[in-house]
């Protein structure tokens, strides 16, 4: 998935940390740390969260950042409740495998994710990366414009 989404999508620039990694769109390899925001990233372990249960042997999540038009247009309205590990409640179960869904954590920034992504979600996966790809593209050349200014 790594290699698929790095040599894919143009201008991107990978970024491990913690055994996780993380796809910015950086074209010049020139952003400053408070610009640093992924599109996508892997993550391979339960550091930040438990419900996605990734304590299996080779399991992982992509989790990918959309726009809020599509988004709502897959799941409607973002969740805005909580439970009292700070998971959203989504209906969703978030360990559930090869199915797109809300992200436990970051779903009302409009985030969304797949565990241990499979033959069922193969023809989703492309477009939605290629939409957070895009998204990150138009902010990254919007800054640049503003900063021309």
């Amino acid at each position: 998935m790594t290699d698929h989404i790095s040599s894919t999508f143009a201008g991107t620039r990978v970024m491990e940390a913690y055994g996780d990694t993380f796809f910015l769109y950086d074209p010049d390899g020139d952003l400053p740390p408070e610009r640093q925001l992924p599109f996508a990233t892997i993550v391979t372990g339960d550091h930040y969260e438990q419900v996605s249960e990734l304590t299996e042997p080779g399991a992982y999540r992509l989790n990918i950042g959309l726009t809020k038009a599509t988004y709502t247009a897959m799941f409607g309205a973002v969740p805005t409740g909580r439970d009292d590990r700070g998971v959203f409640d989504t209906g969703f179960d978030h360990a559930e495998r090869d199915r797109v869904m809300p992200h436990p954590v970051y779903a009302s920034q409009h985030w969304v994710c797949v565990v241990s992504p499979g033959e069922a979600t193969a023809d989703a996966i492309g477009p939605l990366l290629a939409e957070a790809h895009g998204f990150a593209a138009r902010k990254h050349a919007n800054h640049a414009r503003r900063a021309r200014r």
